[in-house]
């Protein structure tokens, strides 16, 4: 026994240092860390797209949205990019759609937009400098801009609340309002203290011989009636409201010297009297177009078609300074921006314009897409197309393509063009959309 017992012993021991090592062995060998695993659903995206902003710059979308190229994603992070989006207020519906992109598994993935309407943002009487209050907002809000903010109540809010606290950390008085209000020539998103000040109940007119008392009062209403009194602000009214309607008639140095108010006897507010001063009539003398333009001075002023030696209409100045500005369009300036300055002489009575012409970028054609055509119907509509891509782009041609278009095909149905500008590349791409079925020729016809 004590044999049996000896040699175990034994046989211990010599195998003991073996099993040590090679313990000490599998401690020493390094770990395996396994391979990283990609979800099934989720692919990195390899680009990003926006369709159907006319407004916001596709950059500034895509930055609110918060996705970036080569972030791996899937539902899930889409989803909660639409709801971003939708939170910003800017869009009334937001989709996307993604796609395997032409390199392998990647997404290729495009946000679907339609874009609240946007109007101006001012402000009325809230102790802060204008450029102030502008720049905080932009600081806070990527899509801000004070010439186009979506009149929606999240928007309005929102901006609110900030401009309140803004108010409040300056020492101001920070109870403020928001509201779509008339200013003065158009409407616009007002910021004002909430305190209430009486509104324009009614307006007369004192010294207006040339102008009937009711085409002034329909020319003020829209703009005035209803609206807060502040006698700069209602100025600002008559120069926008009556004093167009003078110049119309020649009168360019119409004046108001004198507005006083009384309370309105038959309801609730004030009631405006507005001297008027009406001035001589003048004519139209000497119309130059001033250098540089993207188009021939001459060609500019016979498009204008300005009646020199007549009276000075000023409504017919606009138009022939709107006529101007679709030809320059037409030349692929489709930014520009037409402007007159004045210079009036009182002694011959006469007004003489300078036109100048701001035409900022030229864009070309872009791509066409045809939506709702079927294979035949798609390369007929591309074989007529005039508009090649590359060449000036001309922003009445799409609309006066399927006007054409209509006369030429049976079963169009019902027809839309839509156009996407790309300012970083300087052009347009045209999306042609018919609802209805496949159209047969009745006659053809190169645009």
């Amino acid at each position: 026994m004590k044999r049996l017992f000896i040699g175990v012993t034994c046989l211990a021991l010599i195998l003991a240092p073996s099993g040590l090592a090679q313990r000490k062995a599998r401690k020493k060998a390094p770990a395996k860390t396994a391979a990283p695993t990609v979800p099934a659903d989720k692919w990195p995206i390899a680009t990003l797209a926006v369709d159907g902003n006319q407004v916001y710059p596709t950059r500034e979308i895509l930055a609110i949205a918060g996705l970036k190229i080569g972030q791996l994603a899937g539902k899930e992070e889409f989803d909660a990019a639409r709801d971003r989006l939708l939170a910003s207020g800017a869009f009334e519906t937001v989709g996307y759609k993604f796609a395997a992109a032409a390199n392998g598994k990647q997404y290729a993935a495009t946000f679907q937009v339609t874009e609240v309407q946007a109007l101006p943002v001012r402000f009325e009487d809230l102790g802060a400098p204008d450029a102030d209050l502008e720049a905080m907002l932009r600081a806070r809000d990527p899509l801000f801009s004070i010439d186009r903010v979506p009149a929606s109540k999240p928007v309005m809010e929102r901006y609110r609340r900030w401009i309140s606290e803004y108010l409040a950390s300056k020492g101001l008085d920070s109870k403020i309002d928001g509201s779509v209000t008339p200013w003065p020539e158009k409407m616009a998103i007002v910021f004002r203290p909430l305190k209430r000040l009486p509104a324009v109940a009614q307006v007369t007119f004192e010294g207006n011989q040339s102008v009937p008392q009711d085409a002034l009062r329909r020319a003020i209403a829209g703009a005035a009636i209803g609206a807060p009194y502040r006698e700069d602000r209602f100025r600002e009214i008559l120069e926008s409201s009556i004093r167009p309607v003078y110049e119309a008639r020649g009168r360019v140095r119409v004046a108001f010297p004198k507005v006083r108010t009384e309370p309105a006897k038959d309801v609730e507010g004030l009631h405006v009297f507005v001297t008027v001063s009406e001035g001589e009539i003048f004519k139209l003398g000497r119309v130059e177009v001033v250098p540089p333009t993207p188009l021939r001075p001459a060609e500019l002023l016979k498009t204008g078609d300005f009646k020199t030696n007549d009276v000075a209409n000023f409504d017919r100045v606009k138009e022939g300074l709107e006529n101007i500005r679709k030809a320059v369009r037409r030349a692929g300036y489709l930014d520009v921006n037409v402007t007159t300055d004045r210079n009036i002489h009182d002694a011959e009575k006469t007004v003489d314009l300078a036109v100048r012409v701001d035409a900022g970028p030229q864009y070309a054609m872009g791509k066409l897409n045809i939506v709702g055509l079927d294979l035949d119907g798609e390369a007929e509509m591309r074989r007529i197309w005039g508009l090649k891509e590359g060449k000036t782009f001309d922003p009445e041609y799409p609309d006066v393509f399927l006007t054409t278009a209509r006369g030429m095909f049976d079963n169009l149905g019902e027809t839309k063009a839509e156009t996407k500008v790309d300012e970083e590349k300087r052009t347009v791409d045209v999306t042609l959309r018919f609802a209805g079925s496949a159209p047969s020729t009745t006659r053809k016809k190169q645009l």
